[in-house]
């Protein structure tokens, strides 16, 4: 546990978010988010930082990843039950600006073949990437559900031109230790991201969708 943020706090904070959701409860999965904000940053001049992290539980298991496949890829997506798009498919949209972006839209992230993924750029132009969604690899020696876990369960910290940050890293069905141990392993890798570690953290929230937010720092 890193010293800036006591065991108990993080607990606190996430039995106080699960518990609101519990009295507040919504018609959907609350997502629950660490909002991050910085200090002693400036966005123009220092470097961004941008790093991926896979957490030990799956924060939205709601998000939906579409498959870029090959044959046996769209074979095996199909049986599954997971959105998937041939070649065929892709070439329909023409780089057509508007209906890579309605894609790129329609999922929360992408996994293509290794035969297609070097195609990618050829075939849909730069949306996917201009969206931040440019698919991950998906090889035939990996299980297909195991990636899509992997996928599921992976956040990213980006720094953009403003000094707060927000990612997703659970949800209110989760258990206490479940997400704490989701919250203390972002907070971590995001303080190891920063150029000066904690001395740029000003400060650290947890809140719900639609609860309010908890302060860890």
């Amino acid at each position: 546990m890193s010293s800036k943020v006591s065991r108990d706090t993080l607990y606190e904070c996430v039995n106080a978010v699960l518990t609101d959701a519990k009295t507040n409860k919504k018609r959907f999965l609350q997502t629950v988010e660490l909002q991050i904000g910085l200090k002693n940053y400036d966005p123009q001049k220092d470097k961004r930082f941008s790093g991926t992290v896979k957490l030990k539980h799956i924060p939205r298991p709601k998000m939906q990843v579409c498959i870029l496949g090959d044959q046996q890829h769209c074979d095996e997506a199909k049986a599954a039950n997971v959105p998937f798009m041939d070649v065929e498919a892709l070439k329909k949209l023409n780089k057509n600006k508007k209906l890579v972006k309605k894609l790129a839209k329609k999922y929360d992230a992408f996994l293509a073949s290794d035969a297609l993924i070097k195609q990618i750029p050829r075939l849909l132009g730069p949306g996917l990437n201009k969206a931040g969604k440019f698919p991950g690899l998906l090889s035939h020696q990996e299980s297909m559900a195991q990636k899509i876990d992997e996928v599921k369960g992976t956040i990213k910290f980006q720094m953009k031109k403003v000094l707060c940050l927000s990612v997703a890293v659970g949800h209110v069905n989760m258990k206490p230790d479940e997400l704490v141990q989701n919250v203390h392993l972002s907070i971590n890798f995001l303080v190891s991201l920063l150029k000066k570690h904690w001395q740029n953290v000003r400060s650290l929230h947890i809140k719900s969708t639609m609860g309010s937010p908890q302060r860890l720092y």
